[in-house]
């Protein structure tokens, strides 16, 4: 996106970033991944870039938590808050994003989906001052790719398209968990959902601000339901909903 900020807003940096004001602060809602917490943190420790590792606990009911505190203490994240109710993980970024300081966000899902290595792709054109936002699509090729659901596919497609309708854009994957945000336009945006609505949300929010987005590609290993994986076909069809109230009724209406 080309336009400029509407007068008053908060948008500026459109020179590149030096070196030295490049940090991540990679926000991890966290959710009864005891198997994947241990690696997706060496993973994201393993990234070249400068970052800062916020991790949320959205009172998981198996181990996470503890493994959580033992990390913490062991100084491999930097911070950690426990929820003492599970509010979804729309809730849990949102607790991260009160947390982070660094010049560029990005959120982390706790399981083996998404690869830290795609980050450097992802920064780059924030880095660069080219963009505000870059989102991470898993079909515009790039990276291996698991072959998994069919109409998860096609829902992720009817969502991406009605969400596009709604915000004048031609994105490929909305629903990506991968959106690289300049830091202090992610802080700057009023974000309520809680549970997966979290994606059309910032999305929406990012198109009213009149942000600068981009996207590359990236790799993805989905998983299965046996494997853990969480939204299901009522998140779905909640999407829909989630789109057209964050897109027609933008903050203050």
């Amino acid at each position: 996106m080309n336009e400029e900020p509407r007068p008053g807003h908060h948008l500026r940096g459109r020179t590149p970033m030096a070196p030295t004001e490049v940090r991540l602060s990679v926000l991890i809602p966290v959710y009864n991944e005891e198997q994947t917490i241990d690696v997706i943190v060496d993973q994201v420790r393993a990234t070249p870039l400068p970052k800062e590792i916020i991790c949320v606990d959205d009172c998981s009911t198996d181990g996470s938590g503890a493994i959580l505190d033992r990390l913490l203490a062991e100084g491999r994240i930097d911070r950690l808050v426990h929820h003492p109710v599970n509010q979804g993980k729309g809730a849990a970024i949102r607790t991260a994003l009160k947390e982070s300081t660094g010049s560029i966000v990005i959120v982390q899902d706790a399981d083996l989906e998404y690869d830290p290595g795609d980050w450097p792709a992802l920064a780059a054109p924030i880095i660069d001052g080219r963009a505000d936002a870059v989102f991470g699509s898993r079909f515009l090729g790039g990276g291996a790719h698991r072959v998994l659901f069919f109409w998860h596919y096609v829902g992720n497609k009817a969502l991406t398209t009605l969400s596009n309708m709604l915000t004048n854009m031609n994105l490929t994957d909305m629903e990506t968990c991968y959106k690289a945000i300049r830091g202090d336009v992610a802080r700057g945006l009023t974000l309520t959902a809680k549970r997966f609505g979290f994606e059309p949300e910032v999305t929406a929010r990012l198109a009213q601000a009149k942000a600068r987005i981009f996207e590359v590609p990236i790799s993805y290993s989905g998983r299965t339901y046996a494997e853990g994986k969480k939204i299901g076909w009522k998140d779905g069809i909640a999407a829909f909903w989630h789109i057209i109230r964050y897109n027609l009724f933008p903050p203050g209406n």
